[in-house]
């Protein structure tokens, strides 16, 4: 989980979409009705497609210098960014139970302090993860 930044391909087509496609990662192409529509669509995929290759274990390429991708003379190359940890904190929000076990002292006064426990192990795992 990181951040990312990959160049990219814009290439208008005749029906006036714009075409992206992301040299390092194979398979990784999107498209947009205008520039801007396609910007976005380009961090959407490649958020996707880096959060896939991190589920799946698949290494990550490094990205190509900006200066050597290979274009068309009308296309333009842009460097597109993105986190796939705020992704993953946007898109996969489903909830997982865990099983833990604590001394029974410890959860008799938690419980009368009226703690959320699903609340403290959250905030613990952030901190101890440094991902706040």
């Amino acid at each position: 989980m990181a951040k990312y930044v990959f160049p990219a391909v814009f290439t208008q087509e005749e029906n006036g979409l714009f075409a992206v496609k992301f040299p390092d990662l194979k398979g990784c192409y999107t498209s947009g009705d205008s520039l801007a529509d396609a910007v976005e669509m380009a961090e959407d995929a490649l958020c996707l497609k880096l959060y896939d290759m991190e589920e799946n274990g698949t290494e990550i390429p490094q990205a190509s210098n900006i200066a050597d991708i290979q274009k068309e003379t009308d296309s333009i190359v842009s460097l597109v960014a993105c986190d796939t940890l705020e992704y993953r904190k946007f898109y996969d929000k489903k909830a997982v139970k865990k099983t833990l076990t604590i001394p029974n002292w410890l959860n008799a006064i938690a419980e009368r302090a009226g703690v959320n426990f699903s609340a403290v192990l959250q905030e613990a795992l952030i901190e101890k993860l440094h991902l706040s």
